[in-house]
């Protein structure tokens, strides 16, 4: 039975974040269930995001990776008429919209380089703890693996399956379906700038990629017609009738959809609580946010910052720390869920549409 000074559950962002501030302590096990990355939606991250690179002392190299710049937010939102929001007035500078799997890819490898030991495909089977040790079993196409971990972090997402194996469910606030399909941009224009328009059922997202690409999404519930249409190959390229400045945009730029594409659910949550002895959740494992306040992937580093510096005060006695980070996430989605509410209350233009009855 081999022995870990902590396993971490998932190498997304977050799990990945984690084990890069962490393994240069401990002994980090990182287990991830699929071989490579997955495409998923969530591109854009936030200037502020340049200090944690710097905190983690990779600001210079996620730089060298050259993801496309994010100048400016241009929405149509409870009027007609679009409104800018750039970042020419913000310290951090620019944010950035991210080649996602790239991304991810080199996080996981900074933690491999940093001492971490990366397990996929793998998924958790077994979790016990006894005499203040966890007893781990993980799974994998060829065999079981046995080890032991004096702490166990759950960055498994929105799945949270650490949490489920302590009988620990997240407490969902709302729910979205997201339809997301990426294309290819063949004219120049609209590059740097993340667009939002609001409709009757929901609202659109177009942002760029790098490589020339682009994705298109649109969020809504599941019981709205829409979201039975976006499911279909042409759904959502159908469904911009409505959405007149982005179906402009969209021609501006000459979109073609390459074929990528999928129907997922988002949504607001939180899991209480998100530490106790001897683990803690982090990144959509704790707190999962909706797509419109472009705060997952930000997140996803902020928490796995803050769980590695808890979880090594932690072993090395801090018994507090658990408390101090249960407190850090319970504060993050407050405030967030009250900037949410207010953003989504300031479109009235549809009162008697469900969606936006819903959430006003």
């Amino acid at each position: 039975m081999s022995e870990a000074d902590v396993v971490i559950v998932g190498a997304g962002p977050a799990g990945a974040a984690t084990a890069i501030n962490l393994a240069p302590f401990q002994r980090v096990v990182l287990v991830e269930r699929r071989a490579e990355v997955a495409p998923r939606v969530g591109e854009s991250l936030v200037p502020a995001a340049r200090r944690l690179f710097g905190d983690m002392g990779l600001l210079e190299r996620f730089l060298e990776e050259r993801h496309e710049p994010w100048y400016c937010n241009r929405s149509v939102w409870g009027s007609s008429e679009p409104e800018e929001k750039d970042f020419l007035r913000d310290p951090d500078g620019p944010g950035w919209h991210l080649d996602r799997r790239r991304f991810e890819s080199w996080l996981r490898s900074i933690a491999i380089e940093r001492g971490a030991e990366l397990l996929s495909p793998a998924t958790l089977d077994h979790l016990e703890r006894r005499d203040q040790k966890w007893f781990v079993c993980l799974k994998t196409d060829e065999a079981s693996i046995e080890l032991t971990a004096r702490f166990m972090i759950d960055a498994g997402g929105q799945s949270a399956p650490v949490a489920r194996k302590l009988g620990l469910r997240p407490t969902v606030h709302q729910s979205l379906v997201c339809g997301w399909m990426y294309g290819r941009d063949h004219a120049a224009g609209a590059r740097g700038l993340t667009y939002v328009e609001a409709v009757r059922d929901g609202w659109f997202y177009t942002a760029p990629v790098p490589e020339g690409r682009r994705i298109l999404a649109f969020h809504t519930d599941a019981d709205l017609p829409l979201a039975r249409a976006i499911s279909k190959p042409n759904g959502l390229i159908e469904g911009l009738e409505e959405a007149k400045g982005l179906a402009s945009l969209l021609a501006g730029v000459g979109f073609v959809p390459d074929g990528e594409s999928n129907v997922t659910s988002v949504r607001s949550a939180m899991l209480e609580p998100a530490a106790g002895e001897g683990w803690l959740a982090t990144g959509d494992a704790a707190i999962s946010f909706d797509p419109l306040a472009s705060q997952g992937l930000f997140n996803a580093l902020f928490t796995g910052l803050a769980a590695a510096e808890a979880v090594d005060s932690f072993l090395r006695g801090d018994r507090s720390s658990m408390m101090q980070y249960q407190e850090t996430i319970r504060s993050i989605f407050d405030a967030y869920r009250t900037k949410l509410a207010a953003v989504y209350a300031a479109e009235k233009r549809w009162p008697d549409a469900p969606f936006w009855r819903r959430r006003n």
